[in-house]
């Protein structure tokens, strides 16, 4: 015996709210372990702030850092400098570098291959394997390589050969290229610590601004 129509009504609804429970597709829900966008510099002594009465303010990817902060652009840094490191040592520490997400990979590696004589053929093979393996990890990762340039007392051949590297493994792997990390610093007592080598904070600072121009386009993506 059927119900009333009026009756029928709640049973109508109620199964009316049932089919969309059962049908209905969850919404995604948020990654509780998402972090904010991350980038790294992967360096060597110039990176880590070597001489630096306090690197962890002073060195260029901390003022990187605070003008990130300064404009509330919600990035991560990462700095991955390490005192003495070549790009064999950048090539044999990549993969654990990045055992973390990252969107931005800064790679300034290759001072210490020109100041030791390492052919600039193996320093050009060794950055090709480091972006190579970046990618190989994180696909989307943009990379931002910084290219250096030697003294001319190491002799003009050397030191022309040394300078294509940067440029030319740039162009073959699409990365973005800063020219000269130390645009503006590099022979400027100023700018240095007493060794003429390594920048002191003020050099830091113009590091920073140079840095800044090339990576800001970067992020923005």
């Amino acid at each position: 015996m059927n119900p009333p129509a009026r009756a029928r009504r709640p049973f109508l609804r109620g199964g009316l709210l049932l089919a969309l429970a059962l049908f209905t597709p969850p919404l995604p829900a948020a990654d509780p372990t998402a972090g904010p966008p991350t980038v790294v510099f992967l360096g060597d002594s110039l990176t880590a702030g070597y001489g630096l009465a306090d690197p962890a303010s002073e060195a260029y990817p901390a003022l990187i850092a605070e003008r990130l902060r300064a404009a509330r652009a919600p990035w991560k840094v990462v700095n991955a400098g390490i005192s003495g490191d070549t790009t064999a040592g950048g090539l044999r520490r990549i993969d654990w570098t990045l055992r973390a997400p990252v969107d931005v990979l800064v790679v300034a590696l290759g001072a210490n291959d020109g100041l030791r004589g390492v052919d600039p053929a193996v320093t050009a093979a060794n950055l090709r394997g480091i972006i190579k393996r970046a990618r190989a990890r994180h696909p989307a990762v943009r990379i931002l390589l910084a290219g250096m340039q030697l003294p001319p007392e190491l002799g003009a051949a050397h030191t022309a050969a040394f300078a294509r590297v940067f440029p030319d493994v740039a162009a073959a792997t699409g990365s973005a290229l800063v020219p000269f990390l130390l645009a503006g610093v590099g022979g400027d007592p100023a700018l240095n610590l007493g060794d003429r080598i390594h920048p002191n904070a003020a050099g830091h600072a113009v590091m920073a601004a140079t840095v800044w121009t090339h990576l800001e386009p970067l992020l923005a993506q």
